[in-house]
C-alpha cells in the first residue's frame, strides 16, 4: 500500500474512534442534561407546593385551590416538561404540561432507537409533598423523550458535522504534508535504479529533512564503495588479461623457438634415414617416413596452437586480418558456415581493445560450434569514433534465457573481458531460435598535443 494512503487510512481510523468516544460521551451528557432538568422542576415546584401548604396552615387563602402550579407555569416551566400531583386519597389531581412542537425537531427513527436502548430516555421523577412530617401527596415531574432524542440528535448532528470537516481538514493537511515529505522518496528511488543499472558516479543531493539526508548519506558512501571496489575489479582485470596475453605470447614464443624447431630437426633427420636407408636398409623407408608423417601431424597442431595463442596477423597485419583469417579457419573444419561484416577503420583501436575483440570473437565462434548446433553464424564488427561494437548471431538451439551453467563460462570470460574495458555486453534470443551476443567497447580517444 502506497505510504501517503497508509498514513491516512490509520488516521482516519483514528479519528472516527475518536468520533465515536465523543458522540457517546455527548450523548450521554445529553442523557444527563434532561435528567437535571428535570430534577432541577421537581424541587422547584415542590418547595412552591409545600409553601402553598404553609399559607394553608397560616390559615392564609389561596388565589387559586391547592395545588396550584400557575407560579411554576410563569417561572419555569419549559417545552416538554411534565407535573403531576396525587394527593394521598387518590382523588385530588393535578395535571400541567407543555407542549413541544415537533415539526421543529427531525430526527432519524433509527437513531431514536439506539437513543432508546443506551439511555432510555422516559424520565420519571417523583418526591413527596410533606408539611409538618406529614406526607400530603407525590408530585411527578417527567421529560418528553421526544424532547430528549431531538436535543441529542441536535448535539450529535453538530459534533458530527464539525467532527466530519476537522477530519476532512485533517486528512487533507497530513497528505499534503506527507506528500511534500516523501518527495525525496522518489528522488531516492529514481536514484536507487540509476546505481542498479550501472551508473555508479550518480550522487544523491543532501535533503532538508534529517531522516532522509542520512539515508541519502548511506547511500551515497555505498555508491562510492561500489565504484571503488568496482574500479578496482576493473584495474584487476586488465591486469589479468595483460598478465594472459604476456603468458599466451611467451607460451607461443617457447613452443616456436623450442618446440617449433626440435619437431623441424625430426623431420629432417628422418628425411636423411629415409634417404640412407633407400640405399642401404630399405627395411627402413617405410618407418622413417611414418616418423615424418607424426612430425608433420605435430608441426601442424603445433601451428594451430600458436594461431590460437597468439595469432601472428594481430601483430604483423591487425585485427582486421586476423577476424578473416579465424572466420576462414572455421569454416573449414565445422558445418557451420560463418560470415564476417566488418564497418569502419580498425587501426583505430589499441592492442588491448584489438586483443578483447578478437578473443571475443574467438570464443563466441568456439561456443557456437560446440553447443549451438547452427548452419548460419554472421559476425559484425563497427568501428566508429567513439566505440567499437560487436555481434555475433547464429540460429542455433537457443530458446530461452539463461542457459545451463556448462554454457556459461565462455560468456561469463566474455562479460568478464568486457567490464573490464568499460563496456556493455548482453544476450538476447534471435528469431525464431538462436543467441545474439552483443559487446560495445568505449575507444579511448588520444589526448591532443597542445
Amino acid at each position: 500500500m502506497n505510504l501517503k494512503l497508509y498514513l491516512l487510512t490509520r488516521i482516519t481510523a483514528v479519528a472516527l474512534l475518536c468520533l465515536l468516544a465523543t458522540l457517546t460521551y455527548v450523548l450521554q451528557r445529553s442523557a444527563q442534561q434532561s435528567a437535571a432538568q428535570a430534577q432541577s422542576t421537581l424541587a422547584a415546584l415542590g418547595k412552591q407546593l409545600e409553601f402553598q401548604l404553609l399559607k394553608v396552615s397560616a390559615g392564609e387563602k389561596l388565589t387559586n385551590p391547592f395545588p396550584d402550579f400557575d407560579l411554576w407555569k410563569q417561572t419555569g416551566s419549559e417545552p416538554g416538561i411534565c407535573a403531576s400531583y396525587l394527593a394521598n386519597d387518590g382523588e385530588t389531581m393535578r395535571n400541567y404540561c407543555k407542549g413541544i412542537d415537533l415539526s421543529t425537531h427531525h430526527y432519524p427513527k433509527h437513531f431514536a432507537e439506539l437513543y432508546r436502548r443506551l439511555f432510555g430516555p422516559e424520565f420519571d421523577w417523583q418526591r413527596p409533598i410533606t408539611y409538618d412530617s406529614q406526607v400530603y401527596g407525590v408530585l411527578t415531574v417527567s421529560v418528553s423523550a421526544e424532547l430528549s432524542i431531538a436535543r441529542a440528535w441536535d448535539d450529535a448532528r453538530d459534533l458530527l458535522a464539525l467532527s466530519a470537516a476537522t477530519i476532512t481538514t485533517v486528512c487533507l493537511l497530513v497528505y499534503l504534508a506527507v506528500s511534500r515529505a516523501l518527495l525525496p522518496a522518489q528522488a531516492i528511488v529514481e536514484g536507487l535504479n540509476r546505481l542498479s543499472s550501472g551508473d555508479l558516479a550518480f550522487r544523491l543531493p543532501n535533503f532538508d529533512l534529517l531522516e532522509w539526508r542520512q539515508t541519502a548519506t548511506a547511500i551515497n558512501r555505498l555508491a562510492e564503495n561500489q565504484q571503488q571496489l568496482l574500479a578496482e575489479r576493473q584495474k584487476l582485470a586488465v591486469m589479468l588479461m595483460n598478465l594472459q596475453e604476456e603468458e599466451r605470447r611467451y607460451l607461443a614464443r617457447e613452443l616456436h623457438d623450442e618446440l617449433g624447431q626440435c619437431l623441424t630437426a625430426i623431420h629432417a633427420v628422418a628425411a636423411g634415414i629415409s634417404q640412407t636407408a633407400q640405399q642401404r636398409c630399405p627395411e627402413l623407408v617405410t618407418e622413417a617416413e611414418q616418423i615424418s608423417r607424426f612430425t608433420q601431424a605435430m608441426q601442424n597442431s603445433l601451428r594451430g596452437l600458436l594461431t590460437r595463442l597468439r595469432p601472428t596477423e594481430l601483430e604483423e597485419l591487425g585485427l582486421d586480418a586476423s577476424l578473416r583469417s579465424l572466420i576462414t579457419s572455421w569454416n573449414g573444419l565445422g558445418k557451420t558456415h560463418y560470415s564476417l561484416h566488418i564497418n569502419g577503420d580498425c587501426r583505430m583501436l589499441t592492442e588491448p581493445l584489438a586483443i578483447s575483440l578478437f578473443r571475443i570473437t574467438q570464443e563466441a565462434v568456439s561456443n557456437i560450434a560446440k553447443h549451438a548446433s547452427a548452419s548460419q553464424a554472421v559476425i559484425t564488427l563497427t568501428v566508429d569514433g567513439t566505440q567499437a561494437s560487436i555481434t555475433i548471431q547464429d540460429d542455433g538451439n537457443a530458446i530461452a534465457l539463461p542457459f545451463a551453467a556448462h554454457h556459461g563460462i565462455g560468456l561469463l570470460g566474455m562479460r568478464e573481458r568486457v567490464a573490464a574495458l568499460n563496456g556493455q555486453f548482453s544476450l538476447h534470443l534471435a528469431k525464431p531460435h538462436g543467441l545474439i551476443i552483443q559487446a560495445r567497447l568505449p575507444i579511448e580517444q588520444p589526448e591532443s598535443a597542445e
